[in-house]
């Protein structure tokens, strides 16, 4: 397992249940700083819970996160702070521009003027959205809208960003186009990211890939390594027992 560097992200030992069920069951795992990691599971794996548990909407006392370095549980402002989080869930303003949907969330950590409006100018041209920014959002689609709530999770500047299935409800070229603009993030940025999915084709041969089903880890390697010589769809399905 590789061992998260300053800016990585570690999970260790995570347990959490849901009245008698038990939705992860000693999951660990660690993220260097710049990775890609695909977490690969089903629905109903475990996906959400533990993304629940990264960005403290639930906690646990079983088992320890930590983001660029910092223990969550202990010092969760801080922990919080150094994370992009885009959920599964739009949550831009549709009655706003992209640009003013940026404003706001620059506004709520403390950033305006100049250094807010310069961010937000990084930010949208990263993800191919400068010319969009006097756009509302509602005008947008889905694909656009996605890439601009990836840019309003980058205006603070995370080590780590997580997505929580964040190309749902999108056609084949804007999961293409999304999954390609964050995975630039981690090479050209140095941006650990961990990216829930349960598709196999959003999973490049050289990422990261860990496999999560009924709340267990069953691998943590390179993807190439868990496909071997067969196709990463095959090997997932039948790893899962998961229909096709």
């Amino acid at each position: 397992m590789t061992q998260a560097a300053g800016g990585g992200l570690s999970v260790r030992h995570l347990s959490h249940s849901f009245g008698p069920r038990r939705a992860l069951d000693d999951v660990s795992f660690e993220v260097a700083q710049g990775a890609f990691c695909a977490l690969l599971g089903p629905n109903g794996a475990g996906k959400s819970t533990l993304f629940a548990l990264l960005t403290r909407l639930v906690t646990t006392p079983q088992g320890e996160i930590e983001v660029a370095g910092v223990n969550l549980a202990r010092h969760p402002r801080a922990a919080l702070a150094q994370m992009g989080v885009v959920f599964q869930q739009p949550t831009l303003d549709l009655d706003l521009t992209v640009r003013r949907n940026l404003r706001y969330f620059a506004a709520l950590h403390g950033l305006s003027g100049r250094e807010a409006e310069a961010r937000i100018d990084a930010a949208l041209e990263r993800l191919d959205m400068a010319e969009r920014g006097g756009e509302l959002a509602r005008s947008l689609n889905g694909g656009h809208r996605r890439r601009t709530e990836i840019a309003r999770a980058l205006i603070h500047r995370p080590r780590v960003l997580l997505l929580d299935e964040p190309t749902v409800g999108l056609d084949a070229a804007s999961r293409a186009n999304i999954t390609r603009h964050v995975h630039d993030l981690a090479s050209d940025m140095g941006l650990t990211v961990l990216w829930a999915t349960h598709l196999t084709d959003e999973v490049w041969a050289t990422d990261r890939l860990v496999i999560l089903h009924r709340g267990r880890v069953l691998a943590d390697s390179v993807a190439g390594r868990v496909a071997g010589d067969r196709p990463l769809t095959e090997v997932f399905l039948a790893m899962t027992g998961a229909e096709a």
